[in-house]
């Protein structure tokens, strides 16, 4: 077992004094503008295989990333050191590469200070849990799994961020958020389970619950039987419906609209999915995690996006709403950059049925845990490919009736919101293939599965 030790996080404080001297350094460099972004990471992870735990590690990390702006050119240079002369160098590349770089017609002048809205996102015992506590957790997860005659493998994690934005125009945005995940994979001879969560507060994280959820779906899967491809109605677990929605966050932002890059585009105001749908970008809500401005230190506003099956409204950067003659929304990432902005907070309006609801009513489908290596094939359709995996399940006569081997998909997530028959609540949901976000269980009609695979 490794463990690194890590100092101090560097205190709010001394992240000032850091932005002060570079933006210092900016003017002395012949900057017009100078921006600092600033974070510093700490982060500590728990791995295990095989019922035991094999890696223990912890880092720490700090970015300075520095924005100048000459003659109506930009350019970022970026360090990790904070000693004069790195400050110095860094300040002094930013400047140098502005001048390299093409001119940008009709940049706009840097933010000066703005009011955001306060959000809790830093837990004391978050940040302050130990080694020894995520070991005793991982240990009592190994011990059931070997109780059951079952594999655990997987992590726990836990960490502390710290960020600060500003300008020389006045802008100063700071933010703190701690953070803490457990995902669990529990192995039989020809079968599997798996769960996963994060919260700023691992407080609401419970490994013997998630690892108790993981050793049933590996036990009630033993022995898969193969089931014919075609169309099923599935019940998605939120995981599962976390990493096929979370392909269409980009086509909500302006940038995409105006370069034709969106599943959306002619879909504006039509109806294109079901009445239950309903989505927002939200970062003040209470299962949302994220700093409350952009890369510009806009404030991000709640937003919109789809209002009972009907996409009503877009996300805006500084620049892009300028060019549409819209009010930018606070979802502009960090310049320069190509894309624009992007909803990062998105928030599905949910409804009150259980899993076990979904299942009781229904006479034959397929009941999904997770999806993973998924693919976009027709971005303008969103035509998502992927596969099923750790516990896939037949369903008859509105109840489990056992594990079956794993699909792949063909699906369309544009057709799959539109075939949504029922609605669990929205809870913050953790994949692999998409960021968290807040979403329902759902039961679709018509799912495509297309192949049997081998496992």
């Amino acid at each position: 077992m490794k463990i690194t030790r890590t100092k101090k996080a560097f205190t709010r404080a001394e992240l000032e004094g850091i932005a002060e001297r570079i933006l210092k350094l900016g003017k002395a460099n012949g900057s017009h503008e100078t921006e600092v972004d600033l974070d510093v990471n700490t982060d500590a992870l728990t791995r295990f295989a095989n019922n035991a735990i094999h890696q223990n590690v912890a880092e720490q990390t700090l970015t300075i990333s520095v924005r100048a702006v000459v003659d109506g050119r930009t350019a970022r240079a970026t360090t990790n050191k904070t000693d004069e002369e790195s400050l110095g160098r860094v300040a002094a590349s930013a400047a140098s590469l502005a001048r390299h770089q093409p001119e940008i017609p009709g940049l706009l002048p840097m933010l000066g200070p703005q009011k955001y809205q306060k959000v809790a996102r830093s837990f004391p015992a978050t940040a302050a849990a130990t080694p020894q506590d995520r070991a005793r957790a991982v240990a009592r997860v190994c011990r059931m799994a070997e109780k059951n005659k079952q594999t655990a493998a997987g992590i726990f994690t836990n960490g502390f961020s710290r960020s600060i934005l500003a300008n020389s125009k006045g802008l100063f945005a700071h933010h703190e958020e701690t953070e803490a995940e457990f995902s669990v994979t529990i192995l039989e001879e020809n079968s599997s389970g798996w769960a996963k969560t994060n919260s700023p507060d691992i407080r609401v994280i419970h490994p013997d619950a998630l690892a108790a959820s993981a050793s049933r779906k590996a036990a009630d899967s033993r022995k898969p039987r193969e089931l014919a491809p075609g169309r099923y109605t599935a019940i998605l677990e939120p995981s599962a419906v976390l990493d096929l929605v979370g392909f269409i966050f980009y086509d909500f932002a302006a940038t995409a609209i105006l370069d034709k890059r969106s599943c959306l585009n002619d879909r504006m105001d039509k109806k294109i999915f079901g009445e239950n749908i309903t989505l927002w970008d939200d970062v003040c809500h209470p299962l949302q995690t994220g700093e409350p401005y952009d890369g510009e230190g806009m404030p991000r506003q709640k937003v919109l996006l789809v209002d009972r099956g009907v996409p009503k409204n877009l996300v805006y950067s500084r620049a892009t709403a300028r060019k549409m003659k819209k009010k930018p929304t606070g979802h502009g990432f960090a310049l320069p950059n190509e894309y624009g902005e992007a909803p990062m907070n998105l928030v599905f309006a949910g409804g009150d049925k259980s899993v076990d609801d979904m299942v009781r009513s229904t006479e034959r489908g397929i009941l999904v845990t997770r999806l993973w290596y998924i693919r976009e094939v027709d971005p303008y359709e969103k035509i998502l490919t992927g596969m099923t995996r750790d516990g896939t399940f037949l369903i008859e006569g509105g109840r489990v009736a056992g594990g079956i081997r794993n699909f792949r998909f063909n699906q369309s997530a544009i057709e799959l919101l539109a075939n949504v028959e029922m609605l669990g609540p929205a809870v913050r949901a953790a994949g692999e293939e998409s960021f968290e976000m807040v979403v329902p269980a759902m039961k679709v009609r018509d799912f495509h599965f297309t192949e049997v695979t081998k496992f």
